[in-house]
């Protein structure tokens, strides 16, 4: 279903990262290495511009799929006004666990400086806890564009919100910080190789430290 998606749309790709995680933090058990294969999706259209991503995460006993997680989001084009509405929604599932539902809505702010494209959008964002649903802000950050004629890709995003606190015992509010800078060297126009890091405070369940865990990954884009 993925390729057939794939060979239909405007811009994607499909990337796979192997996750050294385990390597950088061995006195946790919960850690473990993994392969986390990746479909992503932009397209732009007259009326403003829709972002897809797939994670199939093979976290799971001699490396099964135990888990997927996705992102939908849509921009609304207002003729040449510079701020666009913005539609959010984030989701999972895996074995033996939820990803809690959630829902934003606000205003984006895309731009471009030289080679490189920005996005910045800041929205309400509701998550749909039980027993308790969550009412917070999201600040968002996207960047993407290519360096040394075009054999170096840099892209990424950065998230900044707030969230219930949901240990035991626990009342009020949390700031949470996750970003996913990527650097793909590209071998072909299609074929890639490159790392991800995976940075953090607040946002895994066992521990408020920051966390970064790198990556290595092969990305083939289906572009034209």
């Amino acid at each position: 279903m993925l390729f057939f998606v794939a060979s239909t749309l405007f811009s994607q790709n499909l990337q796979l990262h192997y996750d050294f995680r385990h390597s950088l933090d061995k006195k946790n058990p919960i850690e473990r290495n993994f392969f986390v294969a990746t479909f992503e999706m932009f397209k732009p259209d007259k009326l403003g511009s829709t972002f897809l991503f797939v994670d199939f995460d093979f976290s799971g006993e001699k490396g099964n799929l135990n888990g997927v997680y996705t992102e939908i989001a849509r921009a609304f084009k207002i003729k040449d006004f510079p701020i666009q509405p913005h539609i959010e929604f984030n989701g999972g599932v895996g074995l033996g666990y939820v990803v809690d539902n959630a829902y934003m809505v606000g205003a984006a702010y895309p731009f471009k400086c030289g080679n490189f494209f920005f996005n910045s959008y800041l929205v309400y964002k509701y998550h749909n806890f039980s027993p308790r649903a969550s009412y917070d802000a999201q600040l968002t950050f996207v960047w993407d564009g290519n360096i040394l004629k075009d054999k170096i890709t840099i892209r990424g995003f950065a998230d900044l919100w707030s969230v219930n606190r949901r240990g035991e015992g626990e009342t009020g509010k949390k700031l949470v910080f996750y970003s996913e800078p990527q650097f793909w060297y590209n071998i072909t126009k299609h074929f890639a190789v490159g790392t991800e890091v995976k940075l953090s405070t607040n946002f895994y369940w066992w521990t408020s430290s920051f966390k970064a865990y790198p990556t290595l990954g092969v990305k083939y884009n289906f572009n034209p």
